[in-house]
């Protein structure tokens, strides 16, 4: 453990200010890094040196994102175009191989890439837009994650972070299972490599709560611009599961009080 008395908190991180070398030649893949949290993610992380490898459906957004690294001077990224929705394991098995020819390892891997689809009642849920859910939100994580192990077992501090969201809620439909489903993956993770384990594996969950990213402007068109933090402001609690400042913690969810979320504040008594 730390020197902290209790488990780190979202709050805690949530204005991180991270030392300009906290990820220095540590090699981070980030999935979903062409827009929105997974963007902001992968820029912090060049700007702090890693050596990034960005993941999307999104062509032209990580091209953007790339843009913007190189306008920073951070490590030029390395680009991984492909749809989560149908990955199969020998795309997954291309990914790993050409990081293992570039890197060699991976120092940490951020589960971020969500998909939505719509807000549904559950009688009107339409089977496909399920199926894509459960493959991008669990099955992708789920697979990625298992091939990526012999390149995070070769790091001398391996992190696996997952963005989480408690989306248990009317509505919310394959995504909302999904969500949960990735929840329970990080429980077992963190169980299965423990610090007493053969390969000891750091494991963090964040949930941001709701963040004005362009996924959210899709499903809230009427929202208030501002209610919620941008994505650039949720940043910190990853570089800090990231980085050596977090080491000896694993198992943790970083998760923002739901009392602080303007939409899921509890009725006044």
């Amino acid at each position: 453990m730390t020197a902290m008395d209790r488990a780190p908190t979202f709050e805690a991180f949530a204005s991180y200010r991270p030392a300009k070398t906290l990820l220095r030649d540590r090699v981070i893949l980030i999935t979903g890094a062409a827009e929105g949290i997974g963007r902001s993610v992968a820029i912090a992380c060049a700007a702090v040196g890693a050596n990034t490898i960005l993941l999307d459906c999104n062509g032209i957004g990580l091209e953007m994102t790339e843009e913007a690294i190189a306008a920073a001077g951070g490590p030029a990224p390395v680009l991984c175009p492909m749809d989560l929705a149908g990955s199969t394991l020998a795309e997954f098995q291309t990914v790993t191989k050409r990081i293992d020819e570039t890197f060699g390892r991976i120092d940490g891997l951020v589960n971020n890439a969500g998909w939505i689809g719509s807000l549904t009642p559950f009688e009107h849920s339409d089977p496909a837009m399920w199926a894509r859910a459960l493959n991008v939100n669990l099955a992708a994580p789920f697979f990625l994650t298992q091939q990526c192990m012999p390149l995070l077992h070769r790091s001398a501090d391996p992190v696996v972070a997952f963005s989480l969201d408690d989306a248990r809620r009317a509505y919310w439909g394959g995504y909302g299972v999904a969500k949960a489903g990735l929840e329970g993956f990080f429980y077992m993770l963190s169980d299965e490599y423990h610090a007493g384990s053969a390969h000891p594996l750091r494991v963090f969950g964040i949930d941001t709560g709701p963040v004005m990213t362009p996924g959210r402007r899709r499903h809230y068109p009427g929202e208030q611009p501002g209610l919620h933090p941008s994505p650039e402001a949720v940043v910190g609690p990853y570089l800090y599961a990231l980085g050596p400042d977090s080491a000896g913690w694993t198992g943790v969810i970083l998760r923002r009080p739901r009392e602080s979320i303007p939409e899921e504040r509890a009725p006044a008594k």
